[in-house]
């Protein structure tokens, strides 16, 4: 075999490393982990599917194989790929404009996203571009979460209490429209939907594992059906299709295609942050590392699993991953286990599946969707800084403001705190140095310090100096000059210019340029490597050198000191240990 070609089915084919991981106590282990996290994914599954606006059993063909796929060629081996809260809401949320939900149109659209978001992460993964997500920032994630989860606990109220649901619509309308149906709650679905609540809440308290959740779904399906919930107008998952599995190639609309695919991008984003965030903690708990670029093309292909599967888009789940993990799965191994339990309960129990009452899935969804909200992450975010908080806040507020469109939440975040992020780069800190008390050169402003000499300035720029900062730090020079008219040397102190580039070469050379012109020297100290070396590509280096190798601020004051008339000069204090 040629020697190239271990590495190469290594990257084509990522789970034939589990062959140096599988023991005989590996395999029992993750056969009995997959099996209890069916016992979580199942009721998952079909609550999800719903919250889609899909029929609840196109969530178990989501958790066949998507789910082995996923874990086959995917990089974690606690990550468990499936329907998901989040990933269902933004399906519903793109294709409400577009179709009537449960509908055949919705199906056939929901595939198509599926197979869009597919291929845009398979790109993105082959392109080595997951660092991209983390473009997303934290507090504007988090905004979008809290501002989902409640959406789609406000779409869930009416299932759970037996109301017409009207699909996703922006949140105070949405409240309003519960608000005014409520008298005609359909009484056996808002008890059964708030007994499954309370039994839920319970089984939280005392930290109750997944097949918990099970046991509630299946007791309270057999309750349904021992007091004829659905001959009282309750409402079921209902008969499933005979067919187990079904493939089909996806049906491609080039103008539907054009309408979900900035939904189609935003789902892939998300969802990738949403399996990320698995992976690393899986990573830091177990010690196991993992690729985000093998993550992005192993739910890239689990997504276009899901739309040859006539399922809709997949992702990694948080809360089955988390159970994983606890349970103590080692290999991928677990989730292939979990998907085929799932497809022998489609086999053998189909009748009791489609007897769940649809309230019970809905309080499912409840329960799990209040976890995920917290205002502490956007308080903190405020806490951090005005920009973050910003951002978060305006991801929450316009998530909530243009549902259905939950895109335009997250893309207002997004772009805000980039733009914040640029504005912020336009006005680094800049500042005259003096000597402190304590030997170290600091802002001269801030602590009433006078300059080193009348006839020096030391200017420190904190940033990189490009093209978006050149004209501050060009404006920040001519005022230290007006500021110290005698001023013979300006020695800018460097050591926090960690990059420059074409625009910073020329405000660069024009500042020497002028500074020479008016009788003045231009020195700097504390010069770093990548910037020589960009200084020196352009030749300006050439002009810098005489005077722009010092270390330090103190190493430039040796050298022009005794060469200017007598003043002032700040002394420089004996340091003392530590202590300077």
């Amino acid at each position: 075999m040629p020697p190239a070609l271990p590495p190469l089915l290594r990257r084509l084919l990522p789970f034939l490393a589990w062959r140096s991981q599988l023991d005989a106590a590996t395999v029992r282990n993750d056969l009995v982990v997959g099996f209890t996290v069916a016992l979580v994914a199942i009721p998952q599954a079909l609550a999800y599917a719903q919250l889609a606006g899909l029929p609840a059993y196109v969530g178990l063909y989501a958790s066949l194989l998507p789910s082995i796929v996923g874990a086959l060629w995917g990089s974690s081996a606690q990550l468990n790929t499936g329907p998901v809260a989040l990933t269902s809401l933004l399906t519903a949320a793109a294709l409400s404009p577009l179709a009537l939900p449960g509908s055949e149109t919705w199906l056939l659209l929901a595939v198509q996203l599926a197979l869009l978001a597919g291929i845009l992460q398979l790109a993105f993964g082959l392109l080595r571009l997951a660092h991209f997500a983390d473009l997303l920032s934290h507090p504007v994630l988090h905004g979008f979460i809290n501002a989902c989860s409640l959406l789609i606990i406000t779409a869930q109220l009416p299932t759970l209490l037996g109301l017409p649901s009207a699909g996703q619509k922006p949140f105070v309308e949405a409240i309003v429209d519960i608000a005014c149906t409520m008298p005609d709650v359909h009484l056996p679905s808002a008890a059964l939907g708030g007994l499954a609540v309370v039994l839920l809440l319970v089984l939280q308290r005392f930290k109750v594992g997944g097949p918990g959740v099970l046991a509630v779904v299946a007791g309270l399906a057999a309750v349904g059906w021992l007091t004829d919930f659905e001959a009282t107008g309750g409402r079921v998952v209902g008969r499933l299709p005979e067919q187990t599995l079904a493939f089909a190639l996806p049906k491609a609309d080039w103008a539907q295609i054009t309408d979900l695919l900035p939904s189609a991008f935003v789902l892939a984003l998300v969802s990738f942050i949403e399996a990320m965030s698995s992976c690393k903690l899986a990573s830091a708990r177990t010690g196991q590392r993992w690729d985000g670029n093998q993550e992005l093309i192993g739910q890239g292909l689990a997504k276009l699993t899901a739309s040859v599967c006539q399922a809709y888009p997949v992702s990694g789940s948080f809360g089955r991953s988390a159970f994983l993990l606890a349970a103590g799965a080692r290999t991928g191994l677990a989730s292939v286990v979990g998907a085929l339990v799932v497809l022998g309960a489609l086999l053998l129990v189909p009748e009791p599946i489609a007897h769940v009452p649809r309230p019970v899935l809905a309080a499912v969804i409840l329960v799990t969707l209040a976890k995920l909200l917290s205002v502490a992450q956007l308080r903190e975010a405020w806490q951090a800084g005005r920009d973050d908080g910003l951002a978060g806040t305006v991801a929450f507020v316009a998530t909530l403001a243009f549902a259905p469109h939950v895109e335009i939440g997250i893309l207002a975040g997004l772009f805000l705190s980039l733009a914040l992020l640029i504005y912020r780069s336009m006005t680094p800190r800049v500042a005259l140095l003096g000597r402190h008390p304590d030997g170290t050169w600091r802002d001269a402003a801030r602590f009433g310090l006078p300059p080193p000499h009348p006839q020096v300035a030391i200017l420190r720029f904190d940033g990189p100096l490009h093209f978006v900062n050149a004209a501050t730090f060009e404006d920040a020079v001519l005022a230290a000059c007006r500021g110290q008219p005698q001023m013979a040397v300006l020695v800018l102190s460097c050591a926090g210019i960690n990059a420059i580039d074409a625009s910073g070469v020329e405000a660069l050379r024009r500042v020497r340029r002028q500074l020479l012109a008016d009788g003045r020297q231009l020195a700097c100290c504390g010069l770093k490597k990548q910037v020589i070396d960009v200084l020196e590509r352009t030749g300006l280096w050439n002009d810098l050198a005489p005077h722009a190798a010092y270390r330090t601020e103190d190493d430039a004051l040796r050298e022009f000191l005794p060469g200017l008339s007598s003043g002032d000069a700040a002394p420089a204090p004996q340091r003392r240990g530590f202590e300077w």
